[in-house]
């Protein structure tokens, strides 16, 4: 049975090219491309980052029960398609989906084994430069979303997984480090001594070891803290 892994982050994380990065090293792996309502940005193309849909055709897929799960994200629609599960199980590869905090809850509710991973800034100040520097969106929409980004990590502790996108190859380790730890967890075999590195960087990114990694950043955007678990 494919392994799917839920990726989340706040807008301008970093989250595409860590992903993009993690394809370049890791096997076996399918890409789930979202549908949305929005219009293209830039130089997108529909088919390779989003497939852009109308309102109507969405909507006819949510009647038909065709998501796995779908949110309205500032007036527009967002869903992953239940079709690229199955053509991953089909191929024997496991399923990556880049979703929103809304899509991910979602997600676990269907699949609760799926693996969870959230991505961070470092802090608010280099989201804000990043959201800046890429010239994508006005005033208005910086501020939402940052603002939209300190509700989201506020959510960090519903994940299983928490990376600090600070270093692009840093972050890129620790995410291929969680991807074949799940798939060596799961396979029940014993891990090869090269192995067991990442099975120790992966530990490093679980929930319960970054508590402290995310404080700071936290309070760097003025979010509301998550008391330790017991």
């Amino acid at each position: 049975m494919s392994i799917v892994y839920i990726v989340s982050a706040p807008s301008g994380s970093g989250k595409s090219t860590l992903v993009s990065e993690l394809f370049k090293v890791v096997r076996n792996l399918d890409f789930s491309i979202s549908y949305t309502t929005r219009p293209p940005r830039g130089s997108e193309q529909n088919g390779k980052e989003y497939f852009f849909v109308t309102k109507d055709q969405f909507e006819a897929m949510i009647q038909a029960d065709e998501f796995l799960e779908h949110a309205n994200v500032f007036g527009n629609y967002y869903g992953t398609a239940k079709r690229f599960l199955r053509e991953a199980e089909v191929r024997g590869n496991d399923l990556l989906l880049d979703i929103d905090v809304q899509g991910a809850q979602q997600i676990k509710q269907r699949l609760p084994e799926a693996v969870s991973i959230f991505i961070l800034p470092p802090d608010r100040e280099k989201l804000e430069w990043r959201l800046r520097n890429r010239g994508l969106d006005s005033e208005a929409v910086i501020r939402r979303r940052l603002d939209t980004a300190r509700r989201e990590i506020e959510n960090y502790s519903k994940y299983e997984y928490i990376l600090v996108n600070e270093k692009l190859e840093r972050a890129t380790d620790e995410l291929k480090a969680v991807v074949l730890a799940e798939r060596m967890r799961r396979s029940g075999a014993t891990p090869l001594p090269e192995e067991l590195r990442l099975l120790a960087m992966a530990q490093a990114c679980r929930l319960d070891q970054a508590r402290e990694r995310v404080r700071p950043i936290l309070e760097s955007f003025g979010a509301k803290s998550v008391p330790d678990a017991d």
